[in-house]
């Protein structure tokens, strides 16, 4: 029976996807449910899994542009695929007799070699080893039973043959260049990048935050959160939930223009920038408003292992009114992040570094993180962007304050 594998919708929106890569050869047996090519959109990359087992046939190239429901290949489902390697069988152990006892092995095993891990880059002359077998003795024992060094032992050295540059193993020179198709989601990004520069009026602004409070937290619970939860906390879930908390106080950072309105959204839709071999793909955290920092961990947890495994859908990168992206983990110190329209703010985390810094008139050392903010001057005044960044430093550096509404925990009690 020969079955037909078309392209599965990716969105309501998409109706064209090109060929990116085919993960089996034309006229290979496949087992059903087996992952047999990948298609890229302007969104995301996805799998096509073959639905029942047989020997595939090819319909369209790499790099082929289909539309949506196309037959890209078939399966005839008479070719079964061959069944699985029987696993191998438990080496079988050696007679009895072959067996050495522990200690007999360790003493042989110090008389055949004298070096010692810890100064295996002594060099040895066979008459010495001789000698140390002769006399059961490792190099360890040689070694620490030298009393001193004298003017021999160190001429000896500086007048050993040093090594060469020229022993340096040197990469070979080549003048090749190699020359790969960018992808469809790759084509797209770059494209974005470019509108965002000529369309808006992009600015960014700089803090810096001190880290130890969450790091502390983090430190104090993360076993008792492991435990309980099943996974470990990180940053960005604290940042997730310091943005949205922080919109409360500066709701235009969340607002987007539409024609020659202002859009003002009641909720926060965080995406969080993850890096995939296919490039940058912002995965949405919905209502991070009224989400708890464990929900927030597990949601962002998932959503980055779908997209760096090709699961992700279109559904899951559409929307957001804010996004986060965190070089810190490649060790950028400070960077400028672009726009996500039409989204007008976006966050840049940083790598967390020792710094001197002035608390309470003493110089101190703390972990210390800057963070950009980069925003759509036409829709965020200074005020705005600067005060968000100051209450998400408050926040951070206070991170009771997460669970009061931004507030300080003594004015609530006092009613202030």
């Amino acid at each position: 029976m020969i079955i037909e594998i078309k392209v599965p919708s990716p969105g309501e929106s998409i109706t064209e996807v090109e060929i990116g890569s085919w993960l089996v050869e034309d006229g290979a047996v496949v087992a059903k449910d087996q992952e047999i090519a990948e298609v890229e959109s302007d969104k995301a990359t996805l799998t096509i899994v073959a639905s029942e087992g047989g020997k595939i046939e090819i319909k369209a190239e790499e790099g082929e542009a289909v539309e949506v429901g196309a037959v890209v290949c078939t399966i005839d489902t008479s070719v079964e695929a061959p069944a699985a390697p029987a696993e191998p069988k438990e080496k079988e152990e050696a007679p009895e007799e072959e067996k050495e006892k522990p200690e007999a092995k360790a003493a042989e095993e110090k008389k055949s070699v004298p070096e010692s891990s810890e100064h295996d880059k002594v060099k040895v002359t066979s008459v010495a080893k001789e000698m140390m077998k002769e006399h059961d003795l490792s190099l360890d024992d040689v070694i620490n039973g030298l009393k001193r060094l004298g003017k021999k032992e160190v001429e000896a050295v500086v007048n050993a043959p040093q090594a060469t540059a020229a022993a340096i193993p040197q990469k070979e020179a080549t003048r090749d260049e190699e020359r790969q198709r960018m992808s469809s989601l790759r084509r797209k990004l770059s494209a974005r990048l470019i509108s965002v520069k000529n369309e808006t009026a992009m600015l960014t602004t700089f803090n810096e935050i001190d880290m130890s409070y969450v790091m502390d937290m983090r430190k104090k619970y993360q076993q008792k959160f492991v435990d309980i939860h099943g996974f470990k906390v990180g940053f960005m879930s604290f940042f997730t939930k310091a943005v949205a908390t922080a919109m409360d106080f500066h709701p235009m950072v969340n607002a987007q223009i539409d024609g020659e309105e202002i859009v003002m959204p009641q909720f926060v839709d965080v995406g969080i920038a993850v890096s995939t071999p296919k490039g940058l793909m912002v995965p949405i955290v919905r209502n991070a408003e009224s989400k708890s920092i464990p929900a927030i961990e597990l949601e962002i947890k998932e959503l980055a292992e779908k997209a760096r495994n090709k699961k992700i859908t279109v559904e899951e990168l559409q929307g957001g009114t804010f996004t986060i992206t965190n070089g810190g983990v490649f060790g950028s110190l400070l960077s400028t992040p672009i726009l996500n329209p039409p989204q007008s703010g976006i966050l840049g985390m940083h790598n967390i570094v020792e710094r001197p810094v002035a608390v309470n008139g003493q110089v101190v050392i703390r972990p210390m993180m800057y963070v950009a903010l980069s925003y759509d001057h036409r829709i965020i005044d200074g005020k705005d962007s600067v005060g968000f960044l100051v209450k998400l430093k408050e926040l951070l550096e206070n991170p009771e304050r997460l669970f009061t509404g931004g507030k300080d925990a003594g004015e609530l009690m006092l009613g202030i």
